[in-house]
């Protein structure tokens, strides 16, 4: 296996070879990029959004945000050769909290989940070692701080992107299992950037059979992204987050500069019983519960959640068409999904959480937790 940096050594062959199928030559110059300490951080934090630390998933191996934005950036690179582009795309989730989008969720951003984006530039613009780098390599600022300015690496859903794309193959490896590497090569390999029906670029697939395979296969994540356990776990993740904050434990920075791992040390080390003995409770669960009505005496919550799916475009000998278009299979695969509920009723564990919607002094809490 090809030697580079720290970072890159340190992945498993899995996540190497699937790094090798984005990029077959991994581009050395963004090195530098990655190892750097605002990148470093992310390391830190998982692309699954705190659903590594619950007992109703199964993840199969750790894979952090830094490792999803380096995906993302080996795509833009595959696909432009630009480095502006490549940048932007690596530096996209530089601002991601612990817990990633669950924090959207502590903010009330639930169906968007964008309410974090907002700290991308400061986060640039305050590093010395990027700035530095960007400034080596002549490149502003507003070239990189911003990825919806590349339709490649970003755009409106369900347009394909690299951001969508990278996500989808990474979590059907290490999350849910639907894919195998040589599945995700047969995709890969069959994109090519072509031009959309609004006169931008895109990404598409060369062959229809080729898309509907995979829409089948992603088809069995999208439901996986908005059940009820994801939703649950994520909302009570982002209640524990207000909560710790609200009674002084945690600030909204050290959201945005601790680990996860430390930010659960804090949690399970806190003065505060009722919280490190809930957390604890949310540790050992395994089990979410739906019901039409709110559960008495326990975490319940009424959450939606942001609908992520995918249409490609496929290119035909009449042009480039959306695959619902033209295959009557991945259409009514795509309906299904979008037909399929993302909440509107009520979803609980089996103990009781009551989140501190205020800021409580630290001395005047004395809940136990039943």
């Amino acid at each position: 296996m090809l030697k580079l940096n720290k970072y890159y050594d340190s992945l498993n062959d899995e996540v190497k070879e699937y790094f090798s199928i984005l990029s077959p030559e991994f581009p050395k110059w963004l090195l530098e990029y990655i190892d750097t300490p605002e990148m470093e951080r992310i390391s830190k934090i998982s692309m699954s959004c705190g659903t590594d630390y619950s007992k109703c998933f199964n993840v199969r191996y750790w894979y952090s945000n830094l490792d999803h934005s380096v995906g993302v950036a080996l795509i833009i690179w595959h696909f432009t050769h630009d480095k502006k582009q490549t940048l932007a795309g690596l530096f996209h989730d530089i601002a991601t909290p612990v817990f990633k989008h669950c924090i959207d969720f502590m903010n009330g951003d639930s169906e968007t989940q964008e309410s974090t984006e907002e700290k991308t530039s400061d986060i640039i613009r305050n590093s010395s070692k990027i700035m530095s780098l960007l400034k080596r390599d002549g490149i502003k600022l507003e070239e990189v701080d911003d990825y919806k300015i590349y339709p490649i690496a970003d755009n409106n859903t369900p347009k394909l992107s690299a951001d969508r794309f990278e996500y989808t193959f990474a979590s059907g490896l290490t999350f849910f299992r639907v894919w195998e590497l040589d599945k995700i090569r047969k995709m890969y390999n069959n994109i090519v950037v072509t031009i959309n029906e609004d006169g931008i670029q895109e990404l598409a697939f060369k062959d229809k059979e080729v898309c509907e395979e995979y829409i089948d296969t992603i088809s069995k994540l999208w439901p996986e992204w908005v059940s009820d356990k994801d939703r649950t776990v994520m909302q009570f993740l982002a209640d524990m987050c207000k909560s710790m904050n609200n009674a002084g434990y945690l600030t909204i920075e050290d959201l945005y500069t601790l680990s996860e791992q430390e930010v659960i040390d804090k949690i399970l080390t806190c003065e505060d019983k009722y919280l490190s003995d809930s957390f604890k409770l949310f540790q050992d669960a395994d089990t979410v519960y739906r019901s039409a009505i709110p559960a008495d005496e326990k975490y319940c919550v009424n959450i939606k959640a942001k609908t992520r799916y995918v249409v490609p475009l496929v290119q035909t000998d009449d042009g480039v068409v959306r695959i619902n278009q033209i295959s009557e299979t991945a259409a009514n695969q795509i309906t299904e999904y979008l037909n399929y509920p993302k909440g509107g009723y009520y979803t609980y564990f089996d103990f009781q959480f009551a989140p501190y919607e205020e800021v409580v002094t630290k001395k005047l809490i004395k809940k136990d937790n039943v």
